[in-house]
This record gives structure tokens, C-alpha cells and sequence, in this order.
């Protein structure tokens, strides 16, 4: 295989959104070193997120056209003269949160993400991106021209956001070795999650799937463990469903406490945002900020609760360690693997559950 540098192109290929349910590709302005600390990847694998749906069921969103996509790697094909640690032609992942260009001395300031990609700042579902403080906010892979193939990189995209979400959202409800857990959600997060938790224990446990359309998720997960799930993970978010088919925000929480047993931990990597309604969210104000759930089981119980968005930086050192000593195959999650221009088809694929996890392979 041989790296190819051309970047005398005028437009790029990318996925755009112009209201719920509608999402195009169009041609985009060529992104360019705009500030010294700035690098451009050619992205060669990209994917699309359960957490697009957000935006895509009309919860999320500001003004149209909204650039779409915040999973990619790839290797860089451009950098400022102001980037020290990468050079062109290394293979990169492109986390989904990005960087803000300094360190923050502040006590409890939270998570040091930038700008997420997408709208405005670019979305990474197109064949190149810009990336500011790419000292910072790129991660680099041990991968050439000669040694990338399709599976591989679908592993080490993983880090960008899936990968690093799941097991965050373990780490926070302080799983260790020889728990149980319940994992709410089946999508490639709480699939990882899953898969993650088999990592830690070094042997497979095997995850039993629970259909709660069947009957009540808490107690048929209670006729395993009578004693309750020492930790749970909430890998849905704010679109949750009951048995009914009906959105219902707080279901995942109160069954997690309901079902976790004493002095057990929740870690929740699930999406909740709130916001008023816009052009691209005209159902966003259906989302509350606010989800009820019993305090007195909680305190009770003596539970540990952690949630966060998640940044795939934290985690990215001992994740891509892992892919690259081919202890860890994150990848099997996708269920598909397509072509820029079929993003529109498969984005409505994904809203009906057709599809877990989609790859973009970009030639």
C-alpha cells in the first residue's frame, strides 16, 4: 500500500443534516491550516454514533446544515507549524471531544474537552478534517501505509468515543474483578461495556441478553443474582424506552436502583442534554432536565453513582495498548461497513435498529 498525500483538492465528500430525519452528502470547502497548532487528517474510516440519533430523531441540534459525525481516524496530511509531536503521514485517532489547547490549574473545573466535532466545527463523516491543537487532541497509533487493513482501523476508531465511553462508564461504577454487572443498553457502547468488563476479569463470563419487552428486565435479572448486580452501567441515555415503546427518561435509572445490590456503584455514559427547541431539535424541549427517582433506595442501598461524558483521552493510552498487542477487538461491534454516499440509507437503518454500528470507509 502506498500513501497518498494529494491535497490540491477544491471540495470533500461529507454528511450533513438539514432537519430531523434528513441528512444529505454534499460537497464541503476543503478544510486548511487555519492556526499554527492546527493539523488536517484524511480520514480513512469514520462511523456513525448512536449518539447521531440524538440529532436525527430531532432531540439535539442547533441551525441547519449541521456537519455530521465525531468518530474518525486516519493520518495526517497537513499540520501547522506550531504542531511538535506528529508529523505527516502518521496514523491518527480523532477523539470525539477534542482539545482546548492548555492545561486548567482550577479545582474542579470538570472535563478538559474542547469543542465537540460536528455543525460549525466540522463534522468527521467526510473524507478530511481539521483538528486545532493537534499536539493535544490527536492520538497517535502504531500504524503505517503498509501495515493498516479495514479491520484495524475499525479497532483503534473505537478509542475515538464507543470504546473509551464503555469502559469509562464501567470504571465509574467501580467494577472489579469477579463483579457482576448489568449493562442497560445493547448498542455498541453496552455491548463494549460488556466486552470490557470480560477484559478486566482476563476469562469470559459470557453476558446473558435481557429483553425487557419480555417482562420486567429488574427481576429477570434477579433470578440470576438474587442478591442484586453489584454494578450497572446506563449505556442509553435520554431516549429510553419502557415496555411499552414509549419514552419514558428516568426507567433506566430507577430499574439500575432497584436492581443494584448493597453498597454497589452505577456508572452512567448515556446522554442526558437538555436544551430548547431549534430548527434542527424541534423536539428537544420533550427532553427534561430534571429525572425523578427514589432517594431513599438509593441511600438506602449505600450507592456509589458516577456520570460523565466521557473522554476518550483519559483511557486512550491503555486502550490502543491493548488493540495493538491484539489483546483487545473492539471492532466486532460493527455491523456494517459502507461508503460515504450510502451514510443517508444507513442512518435511517440505525434509527430502526437495523444496524449496531456502521463503519465509513473512505478509499
Amino acid at each position: 500500500m502506498t500513501l497518498s498525500l494529494n491535497y490540491s483538492l477544491a471540495t470533500m465528500r461529507g454528511a450533513v443534516m438539514t432537519g430531523p430525519y434528513q441528512v444529505h452528502i454534499e460537497d464541503f470547502p476543503m478544510p486548511v491550516i487555519t492556526n499554527t497548532t492546527d493539523a488536517i487528517v484524511r480520514i480513512t474510516t469514520s462511523a456513525l454514533c448512536g449518539s447521531d440519533l440524538h440529532r436525527y430523531h430531532g432531540f439535539m441540534g442547533s441551525e441547519p446544515p449541521w456537519a455530521l459525525g465525531h468518530e474518525a481516524m486516519g493520518y495526517i496530511s497537513d499540520i501547522g507549524s506550531g504542531v511538535s509531536s506528529l508529523e505527516v503521514g502518521q496514523y491518527v485517532i480523532i477523539p470525539d471531544n477534542g482539545a482546548i489547547g492548555h492545561i486548567d490549574m482550577g479545582v474542579g473545573t470538570g472535563p478538559l474537552t474542547g469543542a465537540p466535532f460536528g455543525g460549525a466545527n466540522g463534522g468527521l463523516q467526510a473524507e478530511y478534517a481539521r483538528v486545532p491543537f493537534a499536539d493535544m487532541a490527536l492520538i497517535p497509533v502504531p500504524l503505517t501505509a503498509e501495515t493498516t487493513n479495514t479491520s484495524i482501523e475499525q479497532d483503534y476508531l473505537t478509542v475515538s468515543d464507543v470504546f473509551a465511553t464503555c469502559w469509562i462508564g464501567l470504571t465509574m461504577s467501580g467494577f472489579q474483578a469477579g463483579d457482576t454487572v448489568a449493562i442497560w443498553g445493547a448498542g455498541p457502547v453496552g455491548l463494549l461495556a460488556a466486552y470490557s468488563a470480560t477484559i478486566v476479569r482476563a476469562a469470559s463470563i459470557g453476558a446473558i441478553p435481557i429483553n425487557f419487552m419480555d417482562s420486567d428486565p429488574v427481576q429477570q435479572n434477579l433470578s440470576y443474582e438474587p442478591g442484586g448486580i453489584m454494578r450497572c452501567v446506563d449505556a442509553v441515555g435520554m431516549e429510553a424506552i419502557n415496555a411499552n415503546g414509549t419514552m419514558q427518561q428516568n426507567i433506566v435509572i430507577s430499574q439500575i436502583i432497584d436492581l443494584v445490590a448493597l453498597s454497589g456503584g452505577i456508572g452512567q455514559v448515556g446522554v442526558y442534554l437538555a436544551q430548547n427547541n431549534t430548527t434542527l431539535a424541534p423536539y428537544a424541549e420533550q427532553i427534561s432536565p430534571h429525572v425523578q427517582f427514589s432517594l431513599s433506595e438509593f441511600f438506602r442501598k449505600g450507592l456509589h453513582y458516577e456520570a460523565t461524558t466521557a473522554d476518550p483521552e483519559d483511557v486512550a493510552g491503555e486502550l490502543v495498548n491493548m488493540i495493538s498487542r491484539g489483546a483487545a477487538h473492539p471492532g466486532f461491534v460493527g455491523s456494517a461497513s459502507i461508503s460515504i454516499e450510502e451514510v443517508p440509507e444507513y442512518y435511517e437503518r440505525l434509527s430502526n435498529q437495523e444496524e449496531i454500528k456502521i463503519f465509513i470507509r473512505f478509499p
